[in-house]
């Protein structure tokens, strides 16, 4: 199956999302490979066999979202230095997220730009970070708050990978899943609700609709003007609780999932959504193994880490808000006390 990215500017972007068995690639440059030393464990040999190359070199970062940031972008930088890339070259992220990001954001850097293709091998990585061209690192105040919108010129998405794929980790990419059934589709919401996700018919489908969802979005809104925003419901919160567990506690996909039920708490004060709706929701993410509970320590705290938000404007907090299941809409100027007092219902005061 293949999705098509179509992004008219004043250079049109135009490229392919494969789903299928990763073909051969053929590549008439020098090619490096950014890669985990767990991903490079199960899965390196597979690919090099499928790389034809005038020369193929492998940096190997270390594994984990506390490691995304300014200081191994830099060090693959030197790596491509010491490989004396040129502006022709390619570089290849083989791997989550996280790598996904990193390479990314070091090809819109490197000779002010170079070339990358996304092979991601992570459900989450596969249904929403490799599609769209978002990249970047994570700071101590906040997550991706540096990088850039750089296109790849290819993503290649081969459900074989997630064979190897732990279950902790499969589950935070069904996350994103839910997240994009909630803002956009009842009926693929309805079917999550009673998917068998050991089925591999089921996984292919629900990767394949999710890429055509988030493809539809990115089609009509690259750099986040407009509708592009909504893809971050569950983020808002999802961030500060990443943020105030030091991107340690909780991987991407289950802080979204936490974030999620606490957008679906204002949803609901707001009267956007019911409770029975939010509950239909939280069942889901719990079917899928997701944690859906957290303590706010501080209220007040938690509250303020929302203007470094990227979607925060004018210290104006945009909450990206599910009208209902397949709806969605986007709320500013929320009164400060209707938030704190959704907040505070996550506070050790309120078990």
């Amino acid at each position: 199956m293949i999705v098509p990215i179509s992004l008219e500017q004043s250079e049109p972007i135009h490229y392919d999302i494969t789903i299928d068995t990763l073909p051969p690639l053929d590549f008439n440059t020098s090619v490096v490979i950014v890669t985990n030393p767990t991903v490079s464990g199960l899965h390196l040999e597979h690919l090099l066999n499928k790389i034809t190359a005038k020369r193929c070199h492998v940096v190997t970062v270390p594994d984990g979202e506390s490691y995304k940031t300014l200081q191994t972008v830099e060090d693959i930088l030197n790596a491509c230095f010491e490989h004396k890339l040129d502006r022709k070259s390619l570089l290849i992220a083989f791997g989550g997220g996280v790598i996904g990001d990193m390479t990314g954001f070091t090809a819109s850097l490197y000779q002010r730009g170079i070339d990358f293709i996304q092979i991601p091998t992570t459900l989450l990585s596969q249904v929403d970070a490799s599609v769209g061209g978002k990249t970047g690192v994570n700071t101590p105040y906040g997550k991706n708050l540096i990088g850039a919108f750089y296109q790849p010129k290819a993503v290649y998405i081969d459900p074989a990978f997630l064979k190897t794929l732990p279950p902790r980790e499969f589950s935070a990419g069904v996350a994103e899943v839910i997240k994009m059934a909630v803002m956009f589709d009842s009926d693929f919401f309805h079917f999550l609700e009673e998917a068998d996700f050991t089925e591999e018919e089921t996984i292919v489908e629900m990767i394949a609709k999710s890429v055509s969802l988030k493809a539809w979005v990115v089609n009509q809104d690259e750099k986040e003007a407009g509708i592009r925003a909504v893809l971050n419901y569950g983020h808002t919160f999802g961030h500060v609780v990443e943020n105030e567990t030091a991107y340690t506690t909780y991987l991407h996909g289950e802080a979204v999932a936490i974030g999620m039920v606490m957008a679906n708490a204002l949803a609901v004060r707001l009267g956007l959504l019911t409770h029975d709706e939010a509950e239909a929701i939280k069942r889901s993410l719990k079917r899928a193994s997701l944690p859906t509970e957290y303590t706010i320590a501080d209220v007040d705290s938690f509250y303020e880490h929302f203007f470094l938000d990227k979607k925060s404007t004018n210290s104006t907090i945009k909450f990206i808000l599910p009208s209902g299941i397949g709806g969605y809409e986007v709320v500013s100027n929320v009164d400060e006390h209707i938030v704190k007092e959704v907040l505070a219902t996550f506070g050790s005061d309120s078990e």
